[in-house]
């Protein structure tokens, strides 16, 4: 199974910013409360950073796919809603994340180094952080923006200060187990060390790291063997050390050889931009395994050859201890030396570049098609804005349409050839919104000088003022005497007629041709509300559907069952 991962692929997406909340403030003996939707909250964003605790980039092998959790919408009462949590994701020390094209994004050296490599998306805004004077009670709200997505690739680059390098089963992990504290496997087959081993060297007042850097074989540098996954652990390390096995017994192969092949490989790499090549850094030449008599005698008859060279040679033994003080301070003042010539880092400047006052920020582009022109608008600004609006509320749109304005897209597409009706894009071909462009109305006598959008209804004051409601009272009064007069000029005519103090009221057909029918009219004169004439006017219609036709229906005296005319 495998326990070290040294390159993955992340597929990392913030969180998606909360909707705003477009909401009415309503309480008792409140009337116009006002706007009172809050805003969304804040999407997370995907954070990585530097553990010292972790050494491999597993997690990630096996979960690939990151994603930070979305904010929360608003809600009324001004409430705004939460934000979503950031995903921080613990990374080893050295790693590197690239783009998908290779381009270095960050180097994450030091503990504690953060990276934020897919920020969450902004809330959008409720309907009470766009009220205006122009627009008191807007009807919408924005949308939440999306967070970034993406993808990006991280590499561990293993951070010592020395690598052993060499063919295998030179003997680079029985030198680090010798050197340090570290317990690497070890065994007599080539290829034994699959992934980096780093050991604590203590050299008199030097404390150092040593790296063990799996076998290089010829063609490495162009990804033979296991070369090309861990020659990138090299890029880090200030100095090199050269582990020639000199009891080897594969034909071809002798000290001078190996170092001359691994070299080549290590001159064919090539590194990040801003570090010194590999065969420009400090390097020592370690003969090993000279506790072997053959071997002794090959590290002899070498050890001149690599003198002249400029090499500082070591005859060294992992099994005896043979020459391991001497080199561990031989590499602990490559180091010093290293730490030293180190330059100082230079704190960056705070560069202020104010735009400019006209600029927009935004390009119109006309686009010639088969079927005619497209103009094409691009800018940070007008994408935004389209992501964030609703597009199924006309109110909505009007907005947009209101900012672009402001904005200068029409002024910019006017000057481009735009005409009334042309296919117009905001954004690219994936994302981006289609329309057809029509200017902006003029306010006037044949246009609204209210905001395109708004609701008309907020616009006006649908308030009756105190005159108006003492008008309409008078009105309803004039009504009421008016039925009154009506009904007495009908008593008078002799359509009504005064009964009996205990008969109870009679209503009449004044279609019939007989004598009136008495009614009590006490009640009427006392108080006539608007309801009386449709009351009566139902009355007469069940009169009609009686079953004496046109006669009357009169009332019972004291249930005898005797009908009065």
């Amino acid at each position: 199974m495998t326990t070290f991962v040294d390159r993955v692929v992340l597929h990392v997406a913030g969180g998606d910013g909360g909707h705003g909340c477009a909401s009415v403030h309503r309480e008792k003996f409140k009337p116009l409360g006002g706007p009172d939707g809050g805003n969304g909250g804040d999407g997370g964003d995907v954070v990585l950073v530097v553990d010292p605790q972790v050494t491999t980039l597993l997690d990630y092998h096996h979960r690939p796919h990151q994603s930070a959790t979305k904010g929360k919408p608003g809600q009324g009462g001004n409430r705004s809603g939460a934000s979503g949590s950031d995903l921080v994701l613990a990374v080893p020390n050295g790693t590197v994340v690239k783009s998908p094209s290779g381009e270095v994004l960050a180097d994450l050296v030091g503990a504690g180094t953060t990276y934020v490599a897919a920020a969450g998306g902004k809330g959008g805004l409720g309907n009470a952080a766009l009220a205006s004077t122009r627009r008191k009670a807007p009807g919408f709200a924005l949308l939440g923006e999306p967070g970034e997505t993406g993808d990006i690739t991280l590499e561990l680059k293993t951070v010592a200060d020395v690598a052993l390098v060499g063919y295998p089963s030179a003997g680079k992990s029985s030198l680090v187990a010798a050197l340090s504290a570290a317990r690497p496997k070890i065994a007599d087959y080539p290829f034994t060390t699959l992934v980096p081993n780093l050991g604590v060297v203590d050299a008199g007042q030097v404390r150092y790291t040593v790296a063990d850097v799996p076998g290089l074989i010829p063609g490495a540098s162009q990804g033979k063997g296991l070369g090309l996954e861990f020659l990138r652990h090299v890029e880090r390390c200030s100095a090199l050390v050269h582990v020639l096995d000199c009891a080897t017994l594969e034909p071809g192969r002798d000290p001078l050889t190996d170092l001359d092949v691994i070299e080549a490989e290590l001159a064919a790499y090539t590194v990040d931009e801003g570090m010194a090549p590999l065969l420009e850094r400090p390097r020592i030449v370690v003969l090993h395994k000279t506790d072997v008599p053959e071997a002794r005698e090959l590290a002899e008859l070498v050890r001149p050859d690599l003198e002249a060279r400029g090499l500082d040679v070591y005859l060294v033994s992992s099994a005896s201890h043979e020459g391991l003080r001497e080199l561990s301070f031989a590499m602990a003042r490559l180091v010093s030396q290293a730490r030293a010539d180190l330059a100082e880092p230079v704190v960056a400047r705070i560069v202020v570049r104010p735009k400019a006052v006209d600029d927009s920020g935004f390009t119109v582009r006309p686009e010639n098609l088969p079927d005619g022109v497209r103009y094409r608008v691009r800018g940070e600004k007008p994408e935004r804005w389209v992501r964030q609006t609703d597009f199924t509320n006309d109110e909505a749109v009007g907005y947009l349409a209101d900012r672009l304005a402001r904005l200068g897209v029409e002024d910019q597409l006017l000057a481009a050839g735009a005409v009334a009706g042309a296919e117009v894009v905001i954004g690219d071909d994936v994302s981006g919104v289609v329309f057809d462009w029509e200017p902006t109305l003029i306010a006037g006598p044949s246009g609204p000088a209210a905001p395109r959008g708004g609701d008309v209804r907020l616009e006006e004051n649908a308030r009756p003022s105190r005159n108006e409601k003492r008008d309409r009272y008078e009105e309803r009064r004039v009504a009421k005497r008016e039925a009154r007069a009506e009904l007495a000029e009908e008593r008078k005519a002799g359509v009504w007629v005064t009964p009996d103090e205990d008969a109870m009221p009679t209503f009449v057909d004044v279609d019939h041709d007989g004598p009136p029918i008495p009614v009590d009219l006490d009640d009427v004169d006392d108080d006539l509300d608007d309801d009386l004439e449709d009351d009566l006017a139902d009355d007469l219609a069940d009169d009609a559907a009686g079953p004496t036709g046109t006669e009357a229906l009169a009332t019972t005296d004291g249930g005898s069952g005797e009908a009065r005319r």
